[in-house]
């Protein structure tokens, strides 16, 4: 037996039931004529915690249904079948302890048996909730923490736990996990992985869900989950004890790296239990195919007819083209072509580069716009051709990538060329006859990057009318965030000021694309972190995003995270306000009620520092990136500067 110490002699009075931890178990001590007893804490009818329970007539009434049990013996008044355990007490000098078995060892379960395949693929990073629907799920998780081979990270939202997934996706081309219980716990799953599903990001999402007995029945958090998760997911199944346990763990996964999107398992409490010795984990060796796709011949002697024929071509990459940024700059290069990339591209290519533009579109810089403006034909990779690009629908246009029902899908394009973006490029370059008076177009690139600096700088020092100007934030950012930085983006009137001033250099920039999700910023860091834990981790947001989330701070102090929080407070939902005036309606419910965000950090066990005063900014800045762990500053802007 091992004895375990579980109050001193004065903590209980006579009459007093309580509930003790004694190892791994719960249970329920009592004082009673001056003797103590010790009784399994769960009462056999529905788990009612006795030791929560109140002693009547010398008896242990069940908190739950009134059950009586004899609080030494564990007779249940209503007869043997219901009798509890009873555990060794003794009163010693200092103290009174309970005696119980040493655990058993351990034995595998259906919950091991997901774990380990999902190890057996890579995914090692898991952010979650743990509650009382998926605590074998989350058992088998603890253990291969403890082994060494696992990462968990406790959020205080389900939704912050998706979103750092798909961040870690993004930033990857990996999947990390999230996970949440029955019910709520996975609805607030939901956002981010339609946040992951619409940027194309692999997640692995894994719920808990009721007992298979009252499934369907309207138990307590019983929904349909796989209804629930039919939109979102690209693979989204329910583990019965019947399956083959390690087969749906490599199809979700499977289906979440092929396709980018969700894979999502719902595990019934009474099935992640289920003893699983026999049964093999699985894993990836045999299942996964070589997906880069050498062009078709036509469309592609199709394209180099169009490349010949043009003098000023340009390159519009997206985020498809992220893995092959070498290929395309090499192609680029090779025709004086301007690089250009959407938004959610930014930092694919260094704006020190010559060919360098910045980014297209609404969140964009003039330079961008005014090369796709003069060009006569665009070469696109990766890209969604989505209403926020700003690409041209009047240029001739070369589409590539991998997604056959991409190509072509918001209008024709001149040649729909369907392959991986390093192999069409490749094919391309080995093919080119680039027209004899091809321009070479980067004196103008610079030109134009000249007007624009020379602007940024006079918008910098502009004086607000409050606070300090947007520019000026972003303007200290470009000099003291470092290039190997991961730089997330909340959504919001700093986006814009983020995409038009901020020029990278070799640092990796996530937002939320195309859901455009506020309260993306802060979660996504803890993601990024996570994946890049040696790399400095940046984020950008408003009041208005970081309110929603604002608590994950403490989860950020709690596991060290080294997270510099560029926080821009201007009091208002500044980009509502913009849309309301632009279509002529009334200013209303756009106000922000926002506490003191850096008393509120320094609260949580982070540091922090308040900015009113652009002479205040790159010292502020420089020492929140210089601190080891999680750091806000806070800057007062104003809303109406951009």
């Amino acid at each position: 037996m091992d004895w375990h110490k579980v109050a001193d002699l004065h903590e209980f009075v006579d009459g007093e039931v309580r509930v003790c931890p004694v190892g791994r178990k719960t249970v329920a001590v009592t004082k009673l004529h001056g003797r103590y007893g010790a009784i399994d804490n769960r009462c056999p009818h529905q788990g009612g915690p006795l030791g929560q329970g109140t002693v009547e007539n010398d008896k242990i009434r069940c908190p739950w249904h009134g059950f009586d049990f004899d609080p030494f013996t564990g007779q249940a008044a209503g007869g043997p079948d219901f009798d509890v355990p009873t555990y060794p007490v003794q009163a010693r000098h200092d103290g009174v302890y309970v005696a119980t078995t040493p655990p058993a060892s351990h034995t595998r379960t259906v919950s091991d048996v997901l774990v380990e395949t999902m190890l057996n693929w890579g995914v090692d990073t898991v952010f979650g909730m743990v509650g009382h629907s998926n605590l074998g799920v989350a058992e088998a998780l603890h253990r291969a923490e403890s082994d060494g081979r696992l990462r968990y990270f406790g959020v205080r939202h389900e939704g912050a736990a998706a979103f750092a997934a798909a961040a870690y996706g993004k930033l990857t081309g990996r999947p990390a996990a999230c996970l949440g219980i029955a019910g709520p716990g996975s609805t607030n799953l939901l956002t981010g992985l339609y946040d992951a599903k619409s940027d194309r990001a692999p997640v692995l999402a894994l719920s808990g869900n009721v007992d298979s007995s009252v499934a369907g029945k309207g138990a307590f958090q019983d929904i349909d989950l796989l209804a629930a998760f039919a939109d979102v997911a690209v693979y989204s199944k329910m583990v019965w004890a019947g399956s083959e346990h390690g087969e749906l763990m490599t199809l979700a996964l499977k289906h979440a790296i092929l396709e980018r999107g969700v894979g999502h398992l719902a595990v019934p409490d009474d099935v992640q239990t289920l003893e699983a010795a026999d049964q093999p984990a699985s894993g990836p060796q045999g299942r996964m195919p070589d997906l880069r796709i050498c062009p078709p011949a036509a469309p592609l002697q199709q394209a180099v007819e169009q490349i010949a024929a043009a003098t000023r071509p340009v390159v519009i990459v997206g985020a498809g083209a992220k893995h092959d940024m070498a290929a395309v700059i090499a192609l680029a290069e090779t025709l004086h072509a301007p690089v250009l990339t959407t938004f959610k591209a930014k930092g694919q290519i260094s704006d020190a580069h010559p060919l360098a533009c910045g980014v297209l579109g609404r969140s964009g810089t003039p330079v961008a716009s005014w090369m796709m403006n003069k060009a006569d034909l665009l070469l696109v990779f990766g890209a969604s051709f989505s209403n926020h690009t700003g690409i041209s629908p009047y240029k001739p246009t070369i589409q590539v990538d991998t997604d056959s029902l991409v190509l072509g899908r918001f209008k024709p394009v001149t040649v729909p060329l369907l392959g991986d973006v390093g192999m069409c490029c490749a094919a391309l370059s080995d093919r080119l006859r680039p027209h004899p008076n091809l321009v070479d177009q980067r004196p103008e690139v610079a030109e134009r990057w000249s007007v624009w600096r020379t602007e940024k700088v006079r918008r910098a020092a502009a004086r607000a009318d409050c606070g300090v100007p947007a520019a000026a934030v972003i303007e200290a950012l470009n000099d003291l965030v470092p290039a190997n930085a991961v730089l997330t983006v909340d959504v919001g009137d700093h986006a814009y000021s983020f995409g038009r001033y901020f020029e990278t250099k070799q640092q990796s920039v996530l937002m939320s694309g195309y859901l455009g999700s506020i309260g993306f910023g802060f979660p996504a860091a803890m993601g990024a972190w996570a994946a890049a834990p040696d790399r400095p981790i940046v984020t950008v947001t408003g009041d208005g995003g970081f309110g929603q989330y604002l608590a994950e701070l403490t989860t950020a102090v709690k596991y060290g995270m080294n997270i510099t929080h560029i926080l821009l407070n201007n009091g208002e939902l500044a980009k509502i306000s913009d849309e309301q005036r632009a279509a002529e309606y009334a200013v209303w419910q756009t106000s922000l009620h926002n506490p003191d965000f850096a008393a509120f950090a320094r609260n949580c066990g982070a540091h922090s520092v308040r900015v009113e005063d652009p002479a205040e900014l790159s010292g502020a800045i420089a020492g929140a990136l210089a601190h080891p762990g999680p750091a806000l500053v806070e800057i007062v802007t104003d809303p109406r500067s951009r």
